[in-house]
C-alpha cells in the first residue's frame, strides 16, 4: 500500500536518525535500559498475579515470561556494535518489540491482574472486560494506521511541508491528533464506568490505576504505526540506514546524486520568510 509513494513522501520521518535519537548506538543503548525494566515488569506480575484471581494468569505469565525472555535476549545481543552495525533493520524491529512489550503488553497484564486483584469471584467479566479493552486497543491502531495514510498521501511528511514550519506546527499538530484524542478519551471513560457498574472494587485508586496502565496501552497502540512506518522506510530507502562509520547515509536523486539537505531546509525558510512579509503588507 505505501510503494507508491516515493522517498520525499516520507522525509519527515527521517528527523530522529538525523538528530542521532534513532542512531543504531542510540538504540543500542535502549535497549539495554529495555533489559532492566523489562525484568523489573517480569518481577512486578509475578508480585502481583498471586493475589489476583483472573483466569489464565497462570498461562498468561508463562507465555509472556518466555516471550520477554526472548526478547531480553536479542536485546542483548543487539546492543553490541559489531552486530547492530551489520543487521540495523533488524536492530529497529527489536527495539520496537521490546518498547511495546514494556510500555504495552506488560503494563496491560498489569492493569488485569491489578484488577483481578481487587475483584473476587468474577472471571466471566473479568474476561469480558479484556475482550472490549483490546477490541478497543484494535481501534485505536487501526484509526492511527488510517490517519498516517492519508497524512502521508496528502504530503504531510514532506521536507518543508507545511508540518515542519515553526510558525503553524502546534496549531497544525493540535487538529491532527484531536479526533483520536476525543475518541480515546471517550473509550477511557466509558472504561471506568464499565468498572464502576459491573464490579465491586473496593477503592476508586484501583479504578484509576487501571484505566491509567490501560490508557498507557494505547497510547503505545498510537505510536506504533509510526514506528512501523519507520521500520518500512529502513528497509526500502538506503537513505534510512547509517555507514559503518555511525554516519547517516545521504538522501540521492534518481542518478545517483547526493541530494544537498541543507538546500531544502533553506527554501523551507525562505518560503516562510515571504509568508510573514505577505502577512505583514496585509
Amino acid at each position: 500500500m505505501l510503494n507508491k509513494f516515493s522517498e520525499e513522501d516520507f522525509l519527515v520521518f527521517r528527523n530522529p536518525l538525523v538528530s542521532g535519537r534513532h542512531s543504531p548506538a542510540g538504540i543500542g543503548g535502549l535497549l539495554l535500559a529495555g533489559v532492566a525494566f523489562q525484568a523489573f515488569f517480569l518481577r512486578l506480575e509475578y508480585f502481583v498475579k498471586d493475589f489476583s484471581s483472573y483466569p489464565y494468569k497462570e498461562n498468561i505469565f508463562i507465555i509472556h515470561f518466555c516471550l520477554s525472555c526472548i526478547i531480553v535476549t536479542l536485546s542483548v545481543l543487539f546492543a553490541v556494535s559489531p552486530v547492530y552495525m551489520r543487521a540495523q533493520r533488524l536492530q529497529y524491529f527489536i527495539s520496537i518489540l521490546s518498547i511495546q512489550n514494556i510500555g504495552g503488553v506488560s503494563i496491560y497484564i498489569l492493569a488485569l491482574l491489578a484488577l483481578g486483584a481487587d475483584v473476587t469471584s468474577a472471571s466471566a467479566l473479568l474476561l469480558k472486560f479484556t475482550s472490549i479493552t483490546l477490541a478497543g486497543g484494535i481501534l485505536v491502531f487501526l484509526l492511527t494506521c488510517i490517519r498516517l495514510y492519508f497524512l502521508i498521501q496528502n504530503g504531510k511528511f514532506r521536507k518543508g511541508s507545511s508540518k515542519n514550519k515553526q510558525r503553524t506546527r502546534l496549531e497544525k499538530q493540535t487538529r491532527l491528533y484531536l479526533p483520536i484524542v476525543v475518541i480515546g478519551s471517550t473509550g477511557l471513560v466509558f472504561i471506568m464506568e464499565y468498572i464502576m457498574r459491573n464490579f465491586n472494587v473496593a477503592g476508586i485508586d484501583t479504578i484509576i490505576m487501571v484505566t491509567l496502565m490501560i490508557a498507557i496501552f494505547y497510547t503505545m497502540l498510537f505510536v506504533l504505526p509510526e514506528q512501523l512506518v519507520i521500520l518500512y522506510c529502513k528497509y526500502r530507502f538506503d537513505s534510512f540506514n547509517y555507514e559503518q562509520n555511525g554516519q547517516l547515509k545521504p538522501i540521492r536523486d534518481q542518478a545517483g546524486n547526493i541530494v544537498d539537505e541543507n538546500v531544502e531546509e533553506d527554501i523551507s525558510y525562505k518560503e516562510l520568510y515571504e509568508e510573514m512579509e505577505d502577512w505583514e503588507k496585509n
